[in-house]
Order: structure tokens, then C-alpha cells, then sequence
């Protein structure tokens, strides 16, 4: 007859040789889209796997449309996009796919203008008219009403835009057709258009390493890319006629009125909002997964990630230029992450 310490220990050990063996067992996620939260996503994937270093996330950064494609086809567990889904989208789906905003972030105009090293100022109809190929040089008076002390050289402007499907471009012309009418005529909203002018590049980290080697050109992309780069990029007028330069706490105050509005699917627009503090071009950017996913183990995975890192996570935001999500927003993803069918 064993004492109860014995039978403490035996069942001591017991419990230590499967928790040995839980954790030994990888776990292999993978999951592909936006190149826009690529920055963090990598950082919260290297931080998490500290934590939980059996669990092996594989983020491939290759736009919006492509982890859409990619997770349609089941050949990713989870996708990433900066723009919801569409209708036609959802519908074509194999199961129904869910959305979680996992950052905030923005937009910004880079430009490479020997010479000139001031943070210039942008208006949403200036931007559109570069983007149409209607403002051809950088010292058009449309540009230099704008930046009265600062010379502007005689120079063409060089425009690169994304070739790829990208949620990028879609929160940059979704800015556009909400300013000009005419974008939103010609042009329209999408992850992918038909642009009038300019030359292609893939992926952020693509349009901001032609925009550094291309003198006198003009871009779009997250700050990140444009810090790590060490491009410039201008601040651009706001609903409420203020010039504002993407940073945490304005793209803070720009998902303030997306919050009030926000649908049971997290699927909204928040560019040019009002508020006098907030940012223009600034959007939520969300993770993408099947409620009712095949492999239920790495749905449980996939669940204590997000959560991990719509919480913990969020305090490596801003050093990557993007901002916390609200409260608010978090708990009520908490509640959709419930509803993943593990079993």
C-alpha cells in the first residue's frame, strides 16, 4: 500500500510527463496576406513564440488579395487582409470566414524630392489629381499653394502605385473616391485598379524601395516602410480642413467615429472621418479565419494567438507605427473568437 506522498508523486510525475509532452508536440500555423501589418505581425509571432516556443506561425507577406486567394483555396489555415471581404467574396467561399481587426494603422504619401527635405502638405483632391496624372510637377500651383515656404524644384512627378492586389491601395483609393469625385468615377475602390499613370511595384516594401531609388517620385504605404526606409512622407488635410501626419494617437482619434459605427462583422471603412485630430488614410487591418475551420486543434492554436495578441500584443503598436485597438473593439472580438468550432 502506497502513503498518500507516494501517490502525490506518482501522480505528480504523471501530470509533469504530459505537460512535457504537450508542449514537445509542434504545432505548424500558416497564414498569408497584407504586406500592410507585416511589421507586426512578425514581431507578435517572435514574441509569441517565446511564450509558447512549440507553436511555429509561418506569416508569408504577399498582399491582401493573394492571402484571400489563399485562404479561399484552404491552402492557409488563416488569411490577412487590409480590406473585408465582399459579398461575391464571402459567398464564394468553401465556409464562412470571419473577421478580426487586429491593428490599426495608416496610410501615407512618401515622396523622394532631392532637395527638399520638409514634411510637405497634401489635400485629398491634390493626391487624386497625382494619382490621375493631372499634376505633373512637383512645383504645380495646386502643390505649392499648399507649401507656400518650401521651394519646390521644376521637376516631373514619378508616381508608383501597387501591382498586386493590395489592401494598401484599397485604403488609399477608398480615401480617394470619398475626396474627388472624379477618382471615384474613373478610378473606383478596390484592392486592385486600372491606374492612369505611373509604374508598378509589389508589396509596401516594394513601392517604398522604388520610391527611394526613383528621384522626384511619389508613393503610398505604411510608415513603417517609409521609416524604415527613411523616406519622407507629408501630412494630408482631414475632414475637418486640418493637416494631419499619421501617427498613433491620430489614427487613434480617426477610428474613434468607426468604433461608434462598428457592424457585428467588423467590416467597415473609417477613412476621412471626422474629428479634428484624426487622420485621413487610416484603417483597420484584419486576420481572417473559417469559423468552422478543418483542423480543430489549430483552430484552438489560432484562438489563444489572436487573443494573445488583441491584448498583450497591442503594446508593441506604436513603436511599429501603428495604434492599439479600442477596448471596446477587443472585447467584442473575444466574443466572435468564442464562436470558432474547435470540437
Amino acid at each position: 500500500m502506497t502513503s498518500k506522498w507516494e501517490q502525490f508523486t506518482i501522480a505528480s510525475t504523471i501530470a509533469l510527463a504530459a505537460a512535457v509532452t504537450l508542449s514537445a508536440q509542434s504545432v505548424k500555423i500558416t497564414g498569408a496576406g497584407a504586406t500592410f501589418p507585416a511589421p507586426i505581425y512578425f514581431k507578435w509571432i517572435a514574441e509569441y513564440n517565446k511564450l509558447r516556443s512549440n507553436v511555429e506561425i509561418n506569416y508569408q507577406s504577399l498582399g491582401s488579395g493573394a492571402g484571400v486567394r489563399q485562404l479561399t483555396s484552404q491552402t492557409v489555415f488563416f488569411g490577412a487582409s487590409d480590406y473585408p471581404l465582399t459579398e461575391e467574396q464571402m459567398a464564394g467561399a468553401p465556409g464562412k470566414i470571419l473577421h478580426f481587426p487586429s491593428v490599426l494603422g495608416a496610410v501615407v504619401p512618401i515622396y523622394n524630392i532631392p532637395g527638399v527635405s520638409a514634411e510637405l502638405k497634401f489635400t485629398g483632391p491634390v493626391l487624386a489629381d497625382i494619382f490621375l496624372g493631372k499634376i505633373t510637377k512637383w512645383n504645380d500651383a495646386q502643390i505649392t499653394k499648399l507649401n507656400a515656404d518650401v521651394n519646390l524644384p521644376n521637376t516631373d512627378i514619378n508616381v508608383v502605385h501597387r501591382t498586386d492586389g493590395s489592401g494598401t491601395t484599397y485604403i488609399f483609393v477608398d480615401f480617394l473616391s470619398k475626396v474627388s469625385p472624379e477618382w471615384k468615377k474613373r478610378v473606383g475602390v478596390a484592392g486592385s485598379v486600372n491606374w492612369p499613370t505611373g509604374v508598378g511595384s509589389k508589396g509596401n516594401e516594394g513601392v517604398a524601395g522604388m520610391v527611394k531609388q526613383t528621384p522626384g517620385s511619389i508613393g503610398y504605404t505604411e510608415p513603417a516602410y517609409a521609416n524604415e526606409n527613411k523616406i519622407a512622407f507629408g501630412s494630408v488635410q482631414n475632414a475637418a480642413g486640418k493637416f494631419i501626419k499619421a501617427s498613433a494617437a491620430s489614427v487613434t482619434s480617426a477610428a474613434a467615429a468607426a468604433v461608434k459605427q462598428m457592424p457585428a462583422d467588423f467590416r467597415v471603412s473609417m477613412t476621412n472621418p471626422p474629428g479634428d485630430d484624426a487622420y485621413p488614410i487610416a484603417s483597420f487591418t484584419w486576420l481572417l479565419m473559417y469559423q468552422d475551420p478543418k483542423d480543430k486543434a489549430l483552430a484552438k492554436t489560432m484562438i489563444d494567438f489572436t487573443t494573445w495578441a488583441l491584448t498583450e500584443g497591442q503594446k508593441y503598436a506604436a513603436d511599429l507605427g501603428y495604434a492599439p485597438l479600442p477596448s471596446a473593439v477587443v472585447e467584442l472580438e473575444k466574443k466572435s473568437l468564442a464562436t470558432i468550432k474547435t470540437k
